[in-house]
C-alpha cells in the first residue's frame, strides 16, 4: 500500500474514533419527539428523520442510531432503577410491618406464659383441698380472672341527642380497637397459608377463644392513605355479602372527625338461614402520627346511644370493635391494618348450619381478606400493572362481577321488600319456587324493560339447598364449570337466553340429557391472586332431530366462578352466570343462577346414622331452628361436609307462570339429582365405596365393546384380563365395570386428539369424572410430558404387535390432580377376535393407581 493512502486510512480511522457528536438542545428535543413515537427506528426512518429536520443534517445516520440505542439503553436503566426502588420501599415497609407483629407477637407469648404460670397454680391449689367449699371457692377465683381477661363492659345509657356521650362512645371504640390491631386483646394465630412477603397479600390471622369471630389481616399497598379510606368506607364495592349500606347520621367531631350512624344488611349464604343486620357508629379520624383511623362497633344497651331500626325479616347481628388503621409509608403507599370482629347469633341458624357463623376463618376469607385484595386490585389497576383485554375498562369489569354476585344473592334471599313472594308447591318441599312481579324488579340494577314481557310477566326463581359429604367445594365447582353437559339442559338454557330477544320459545320440558351442546370458556379478567374469573361461555349447540333444528344455535353466558383454589382457607367456592346477547353492552341485563358450596368446618360438624340419607333432602323441610332443635349429626368421627345451595331464575309471561314454575321445578331437581352423582363420583373412593355404585352402562353397545375389550387383549397378550372371559356379555361387563384397576379407550383418531369414549368404574374415579363428562377428556391432557412421549415410541410397535408394557409414570386427572400408577399396559381394539379385523380403539389399563 503507498504510504499516502495509509497515511489517509490512518487520519480516517483516527476521526472515525475521536468522533463524538454534542447535540444542541434543539437537536435533542427532535430526537425525543421521534423516540416518543417510535424508540427503534428503522433505517430508512432515520434518513427520513434527516431530510424532514435540517438541524440534524450534519450528523450522520450511524451517530443517529448510537444516539436511540443509548437512548433505549438509559430507559431500560431508569424503569429498572425505578423497580428497585419501589420493591426497596415494599421490603423496608414490610420488615417495619414484621417487626411490629414479632413485638405484638412477644407480649402475647408473655401474656401467655403468665396465664400458663396462674392456670398451674390454680391446679396445685385445687389439689391441695380437701373440702367441697374449698373447690367451688377455687372454681369463683378460675371464673373471676377469666372475666378480667374478657371484661364485657356495661355504660350507662348515653343521651341519643347529645354529641358528647356518641364521642365518648366513639374514643371507647377507638381505643379497643388499636388494641385488637397492634395489641393483644385478642389472642390472633395466624393463618395457614398466608405468608407475609412483598408479593403476597399480607399477613392474615384469626381470633381464637375470645367471644364471636374475629379475623385480622395487615398489608402493604401502593395507594395513598386518604383513597384508601375512601374505598374502605364503600363497603358493598367490596363486601360481596352486603345488601345495602345507609349513613343516617354524620356528626363532626371537636378534632377534625366524624361520627356516623350507619344501618347495614347483609345477605343469608344459604337459603335455610335468615339475613343479618347491623345498627353501628362508625368513627373516622386522624391520630397523632399522621395514621387514619376508620372504627366501627355495634351500638346496643351495653354501650349506649340511639336505638337502629327493627326490621322483621333480619336478625340483629353485632359488631364488636372493629376497622382499618391507614398508615402513610415513606416514598408512597400505606399500611393497612384490617380487624373485624362480629358476633353473628348462631343460635338463630340450624345447628347443622352453626359452623358457618362460628368459624374465624370464614370471616376472613368473605370480609377480612375481601377489603385487602380489593384495595390491592384497585393499587395495581391504578398503576398500570394490570392490562384486561377486550378494550374493557377494570371498572365496568368489576361491575359485572358484583352484578352477578348481587343478582345471585337476591334470588338466594328472596327478600319481601324485592317484591318476592312465594308460590306454592305441588306436595314436595325439595325446591323452593318464588315469583317477583314488581315493576321496580326491572328497572332496578339488575334488570331493564328489556326483560319485562310484552304483556305482563315477571321473574321466577327455583332454589333447593342440599348438604354434601366428603365433596371438597372447590373440586365440585371446578367440576360443574368445566363439564357443564354434565348437569345443564341445552332447551331450559335455551329457553333462558329467550329473555333477552322479543319472541321468547316455547316453554320446553326439562329433559334428564337435554340437547347436545358443547362449550368454549373464554376469559375476560381474573382478581390479583386468582382467586375469581370472569369469563364469557359460548355454548354451540348442535341438532341430530328436525325438531331440534330451531333450538341448535350459538348462546352466551357471562360467568364468574371462584373459590375453585383446593389451599384457600375456609372459602366457599361460587358459579354464577347469566344469558347475554351477543352485544354484550356494558349495561346488558343480567339474571344470574348458579351454585355455592360452603364448607362446614369438620370438627364441629361430625356425621351421624342419617347423614348418607341427608344428602337427598333439602335441609329446609328437616331441619328446626333454636337451640333445642334436633341434630342431624350424631356422634362419630369427623367428616367434610359442606352446603350446597341452588338458585335458577326465569322470566315467564303470567299467562305461562305455572307452565314455566312446573318446567324450572322440575329442572332444579334434575340439577340436583346430576350434582348428586357428580358428587359421589368425585367423593374419594372410600366413600364413594359406601354410597350407591354408579350404574352400570348396560347397553348394547356397551356389552360388544367389552367383548371386544377382553378378546383383544387375550389375542395381543396372550393373556387373560377377567378371571374367566369366556361367559355372557352382561357378566364379562360387571366384572370389568368392577375391576380394581383402571381400564379404559380412547379414540383412535390420526387428524385428532384422542378422546376417552369408555372407562370402568376405577378409571372413572382415577379421572374424576363420568361416563357423561367422559368425552370432554382427551388424553393428551392426562399425561405428562414424558408419558405422552413413551406412548408416542410405542404406538407403532402398539400398531404393528398389538400391544405394548408402558412404565410407571405420574398422570393427572380432569380435575388436576396427580396419579400415580406402577405399571400401564396399551392394546388395540379391534372388532372382531381376527387379527386382520378393523381396528376400533385404543385400551389402556394403569395398575395399582392412586393419587399422588
Amino acid at each position: 500500500m503507498p504510504f499516502s493512502m495509509h497515511k489517509e486510512a490512518l487520519n480516517n480511522k483516527q476521526m472515525d474514533s475521536s468522533k463524538y457528536v454534542r447535540y444542541t438542545p434543539e437537536q435533542i428535543e427532535a430526537l425525543e419527539r421521534v423516540y416518543n413515537e417510535c424508540p427503534k427506528p428503522s433505517s430508512l426512518r432515520r434518513q427520513q428523520l434527516i431530510r424532514e429536520c435540517p438541524i440534524l443534517s450534519n450528523i450522520e445516520p450511524k451517530q443517529i442510531k448510537v444516539w436511540f440505542q443509548n437512548r433505549r439503553c438509559r430507559e431500560k436503566q431508569r424503569k429498572e432503577a425505578s423497580r428497585l426502588q419501589t420493591v426497596n420501599r415494599k421490603l423496608a415497609a414490610m420488615n417495619k410491618l414484621l417487626i411490629e407483629e414479632n413485638d405484638r407477637l412477644q407480649k402475647q407469648v408473655s401474656h401467655l406464659v403468665y396465664e400458663n404460670g396462674y392456670m398451674k397454680l390454680q391446679l396445685q391449689t385445687a389439689s391441695a383441698t380437701t373440702t367441697d367449699n374449698n373447690s367451688c371457692e377455687s372454681v369463683v377465683v378460675s371464673c373471676q380472672h377469666k372475666q378480667q381477661q374478657n371484661p364485657t363492659p356495661r355504660h350507662p345509657q348515653r343521651d341519643a341527642n347529645n354529641p358528647a356521650g356518641l364521642l365518648t362512645i366513639a374514643e371507647e371504640t377507638l381505643a379497643e380497637f388499636l388494641s385488637k390491631a397492634t395489641g393483644t386483646a385478642v389472642d390472633w394465630v395466624q393463618m395457614i397459608g398466608m405468608k407475609p412477603g412483598p408479593d403476597s397479600i399480607g399477613i392474615v390471622a384469626v381470633s381464637r377463644n375470645c367471644s364471636g369471630v374475629a379475623a385480622r389481616a395487615c398489608g402493604l399497598v401502593s395507594l395513598e392513605p386518604t383513597k384508601v379510606a375512601e374505598i374502605l368506607k364503600d363497603r358493598p364495592l367490596w363486601f360481596r355479602d352486603c345488601r345495602c349500606i345507609d349513613v343516617m347520621s354524620i356528626i363532626p367531631t371537636a378534632n377534625g372527625g366524624t361520627i356516623e350512624l350507619i344501618y347495614m344488611q347483609t345477605y343469608a349464604p344459604t337459603t335455610l338461614a335468615i339475613a343479618r343486620d347491623f345498627w353501628t357508629l362508625r368513627y373516622t379520624t386522624s391520630l397523632e402520627d399522621g395514621s387514619l383511623v376508620i372504627c366501627e362497633r355495634s351500638l346496643t344497651s351495653s354501650t349506649g346511644g340511639p336505638t337502629g331500626p327493627p326490621i322483621s325479616s333480619f336478625v340483629r347481628a353485632e359488631m364488636l370493635p372493629s376497622g382499618f388503621l391507614i398508615r402513610p409509608c415513606e416514598g408512597g403507599g400505606s399500611l393497612i391494618h384490617i380487624v373485624d370482629h362480629v358476633d353473628l347469633d348462631v343460635w338463630s341458624v340450624p345447628e347443622v348450619l352453626r359452623p358457618l357463623y362460628e368459624s374465624s376463618k370464614i370471616l376472613a376469607q368473605k370480609m377480612t381478606i375481601a377489603a385487602l385484595r380489593h384495595i390491592q386490585q384497585i393499587a395495581q389497576e391504578t398503576n398500570g400493572e394490570i392490562q384486561y383485554g377486550g378494550g374493557r375498562q377494570p371498572a365496568v369489569l368489576r361491575t359485572f362481577s358484583q352484578r352477578l354476585y348481587r343478582g345471585f344473592n337476591d334470588a338466594v334471599n328472596g327478600f319481601v321488600d324485592d317484591g318476592w313472594s312465594l308460590m306454592g308447591s305441588d306436595g314436595v318441599e325439595d325446591v323452593t319456587i318464588m315469583v317477583n312481579s314488581s315493576a321496580g324488579k326491572f328497572l332496578g340494577f339488575q334488570y331493564n324493560t328489556s326483560m319485562v314481557p310484552s304483556f305482563g310477566g315477571g321473574v321466577l326463581c327455583a332454589k333447593a339447598s342440599m348438604l354434601l359429604q366428603n365433596v371438597p367445594p372447590a373440586l365440585l365447582v371446578r367440576f360443574l364449570r368445566e363439564h357443564r353437559s354434565e348437569w345443564a339442559d341445552y332447551g331450559v338454557d335455551t329457553y333462558s337466553a329467550a329473555c333477552l330477544k322479543p319472541n321468547p320459545y316455547t316453554v320446553p320440558c326439562a329433559r334428564p340429557s337435554g340437547f347436545p351442546s358443547s362449550q368454549v370458556i373464554l376469559p375476560l379478567a381474573q382478581t390479583v391472586e386468582h382467586e375469581e374469573f370472569l369469563e364469557v361461555v359460548r355454548l354451540e349447540g348442535h341438532a341430530f332431530t328436525p325438531e331440534d333444528v330451531a333450538l341448535a344455535r350459538d348462546m352466551y353466558l357471562l360467568q364468574l366462578c371462584c373459590g375453585i383454589d383446593e389451599n384457600a382457607v375456609g372459602a366457599c367456592a361460587q358459579l354464577v352466570f347469566a344469558p347475554i346477547d351477543e352485544s354484550f353492552a356494558d349495561n346488558a341485563p343480567l339474571l344470574p343462577s348458579g351454585f355455592r358450596v360452603i364448607p362446614l368446618d369438620p370438627k364441629t360438624v361430625m356425621d351421624g346414622p342419617g347423614a348418607t340419607r341427608s344428602r337427598t333432602l333439602d335441609l329446609a323441610s328437616t331441619l328446626e331452628v333454636g337451640p333445642g332443635s334436633n341434630r342431624l349429626a350424631g356422634d362419630g368421627e369427623p367428616n367434610l361436609r359442606s352446603v350446597l345451595t341452588i338458585a335458577f331464575q326465569f322470566t315467564f309471561e303470567n299467562h305461562l307462570r305455572d307452565e314455566v314454575a312446573s318446567m324450572a321445578r322440575q329442572y332444579v331437581r334434575g340439577v340436583v339429582g346430576s350434582v348428586q352423582r357428580v358428587a359421589m363420583a368425585i367423593a374419594p373412593s372410600c366413600v364413594s365405596s359406601a354410597l350407591e355404585p354408579k350404574t352400570l352402562p348396560a347397553s348394547p353397545q356397551a356389552l360388544t365393546l367389552v367383548r371386544w375389550i377382553c378378546r383383544s387383549y387375550r389375542i395381543h397378550t396372550g393373556g387373560q384380563l377377567l378371571e374367566a372371559d369366556s361367559q355372557a356379555d352382561d357378566a364379562l361387563l360387571k366384572q370389568l365395570w368392577h375391576h380394581s384397576d383402571a381400564i379404559m379407550c380412547c379414540s383412535l383418531k390420526t387428524n385428532a386428539s384422542p378422546v376417552f369414549t369408555f372407562a370402568n368404574q376405577a378409571g372413572l374415579d382415577m379421572l374424576e369424572t363420568t361416563l357423561v363428562a367422559l368425552q370432554d377428556v382427551m388424553l393428551d391432557k392426562i399425561l405428562h410430558e414424558a408419558g405422552r412421549k413413551i406412548l408416542c415410541s410405542e404406538f407403532s410397535k402398539i400398531m404393528q404387535q398389538g400391544f405394548a408394557h408402558l412404565p410407571a409414570g405420574i398422570c393427572v386427572s380432569s380435575m388436576g390432580r396427580p396419579v400415580s400408577y406402577e405399571q400401564a399396559i396399551a392394546w388395540k381394539v379391534v372388532d372382531d377376535g381376527n387379527e386382520d379385523a378393523t381396528n376400533h380403539c385404543l385400551a389402556l389399563m394403569f395398575v395399582n393407581w392412586s393419587f399422588a
